[in-house]
């Protein structure tokens, strides 16, 4: 395999990174300080306390159940998904699991935190208000200090696509990161919804990080009866019954449900370690056929490669058989 000649340069870092004011970060970013919060989980429906703290560089998204003394640390990774009913469950060799990482990885995905413990006295992130936005608030108080290794990023290289049924996933080459999705619902509240987001110029904050995640009240206790959703309230969730929502309030967005599914997506994404420069697309995907594209990305060299990002310099490197090789450099 040989990328040498590769035009990486196609890949509008400036746009794929977030911003400090309009200064483009090329550098790795952890919390100033360590910051906590006690919520409700959505599926246990539990009291749990969830602590992040800053980590060294090249660290990455570490969970760590500090309600089990000596268990390992969990990498936040796609080949430590182990289970991807209704949320996305992660866990170690010894069957230590963090279910319902999603929304928290949305927004440290959104905010470009690269590297974090986060530590939890359960099995289950907090739902807070079923959005990202408690967790983006947290990160903002906590503060991001810039740490003094270059970032590095996945570019897509060429198309990836998963189908399963009526549902499809799919990873496009793109000098940005955006997101596109369509859901279709038999429910005249939801009906047809399709969105296409990029990332950049704060819109995560601004078009996703609020969308709340939803369900039916006609499937609550079929959800209950298999020991998910016992968290789920209007206070976390927006609730649909046949044609109208129960919330109170009503929608954030004329369109939050494809919103948070878009949310979904890029938490699911950014198990992949690192921030995407591609374009992914879904309809009517979820939790599990995100994960199957990542599987799927990872299983082909051809299709992805790393650039790491340096103030005069980017290198360009593939992983294989847990050995990375620097394969060319390239001013800019």
């Amino acid at each position: 395999m040989n990328y040498i000649g590769q035009d990486v340069r196609s890949c509008d870092l400036k746009k794929i990174l977030p911003k400090e004011g309009d200064k483009c970060s090329i550098r790795q970013n952890t919390l100033r300080r360590s910051i906590n919060c006690i919520g409700i989980t959505l599926h246990g429906g539990e009291k749990v306390a969830l602590t992040l703290r800053p980590a060294a560089a090249d660290t990455g998204i570490v969970f760590r159940r500090i309600d089990i003394p000596g268990s390992k640390e969990i990498r936040a990774s796609w080949d430590n998904v182990t289970d991807t009913r209704m949320c996305t469950t992660i866990s170690n060799g010894d069957g230590v699991t963090v279910s319902t990482i999603e929304h928290l990885m949305s927004a440290l995905a959104g905010c470009g935190i690269d590297n974090v413990y986060v530590d939890l006295d359960g099995h289950e992130v907090p739902v807070m208000d079923g959005s990202a936005q408690p967790f983006v608030f947290l990160i903002e108080c906590a503060g991001v200090l810039e740490q003094d290794v270059h970032r590095r990023v996945i570019k897509i290289l060429k198309p990836v696509r998963v189908d399963a049924e009526d549902k499809m996933a799919e990873l496009l080459p793109s000098d940005t990161f955006s997101v596109s999705f369509e859901i279709d619902f038999d429910n005249e509240v939801i009906a047809n919804q399709t969105i296409s987001v990029n990332m950049v110029n704060g819109n995560y904050k601004k078009e996703v990080a609020r969308a709340r995640t939803f369900g039916f009240m006609h499937e609550i206790e079929k959800l209950q009866a298999a020991g998910l959703g016992l968290g789920g309230s209007l206070d976390n969730a927006v609730i649909v019954a046949e044609d109208k929502v129960l919330n109170e309030d009503g929608l954030r967005y004329n369109d939050e449900f494809v919103r948070h599914k878009v949310l979904d997506a890029v938490g699911d994404l950014y198990t992949a370690g690192s921030l995407i420069c591609g374009s992914y697309r879904g309809v009517r995907s979820g939790h599990a056929l995100t994960n199957k594209l990542l599987q799927a990305l990872f299983s082909d060299e051809s299709a992805w490669c790393y650039i790491d990002l340096g103030e005069n310099a980017i290198s360009h490197s593939v992983q294989s058989d847990n050995l990375t090789e620097d394969l060319v450099a390239i001013s800019v």
